[in-house]
Parts: structure tokens; sequence; C-alpha cells
């Protein structure tokens, strides 16, 4: 499975890639997150290796993430892994005109484990999808709110 998903932020990219890039903000616009703990490296490094936690509903969810490129703006992406499979997410950052940002994401591959899991990803492959638009659409009032108040 491979999607790309973007959208445009009225704020400079460096504040973007700034408030991206800050797991204790994760709160503000992931919905379910409970914890980033890096486990070994440098934290939000090339290399490092982080516990990131969250909650869907009644499922506690825990994946491993390893980041593969740590370049921003032009690019920040991770492996993560489940227990049931994994994924590559892809972000960029490009400055626009206007102190604006556009933020793509995308998900470069998706492999899961077991029967369960892969018939679940054929019979809803959007809902990965539309996750990652609503995370887009978070992170969109969360930066232009914390730029507006400089937070």
């Amino acid at each position: 499975m491979k999607f790309e998903a973007s959208i445009d932020i009225n704020v400079p990219v460096d504040t973007a890639v700034a408030l991206f890039n800050d797991p204790s903000r994760y709160k503000d616009w992931q919905s379910g997150f409970v914890s980033y703990e890096t486990i070994s490296g440098k934290p939000r490094t090339a290399g490092a290796v982080s516990i990131v936690k969250y909650i869907n509903g009644r499922h506690k969810i825990e994946l491993t993430e390893t980041i593969r490129v740590m370049n921003p703006p032009a690019e920040i992406t991770g492996l993560y892994e489940h227990k049931h499979g994994s994924n590559t997410m892809i972000n960029i950052f490009t400055a626009l005109p206007g102190n604006a940002t556009r933020y793509t994401t995308g998900v470069g591959d998706m492999k899961t484990k077991g029967f369960l899991p892969g018939l679940m990803a054929f019979l809803m492959p959007g809902m990965m999808k539309k996750r990652n638009q609503e995370w887009l659409e978070h992170f969109k009032a969360f930066a232009e709110k914390a730029y507006q108040n400089k937070v």
C-alpha cells in the first residue's frame, strides 16, 4: 500500500518542522497519543529508536519507531513496527510564499503479519489514509494556533 496526502499550513517552514519534530507536542495533534520514549541513539536523529504508545478506543498500540532519514525540511522518514506489521512514513515540508508551508506525508510501504491484519488492510485500505488525513488537519490547526500564540 502506498499513498500520499498534503496540507498547506499558514506558518513558516522552520516553525512547522520544529513543532512536528517535538514529541512533547504530539498530544496536541495526534489523537490517542500516550507517550514517546527514546530507547537508543540521540533523540530525533537518524538511527534513533523510540517506543511510541497510543490508545485507540479499547486498544493499546505500541510502535517501535526507527528514524531512517532526518533531513528537515526536505525529509523526515521513520520506520514504524508493530506486532501486526510495519510501515514507512515519509514527511516533507516545503516552504511556500507568504510564510506558509506545505506538509506532505505518506506511506512508502506497508507490510502486515498474519491473516487478520492482512485481511483488514485489504478490506479497509482507506482506514490508514483517513487517519493520516485527520492528523494532517489536526497538525495544521495546532501549528497555526501555536504560531499565533508564539507557543
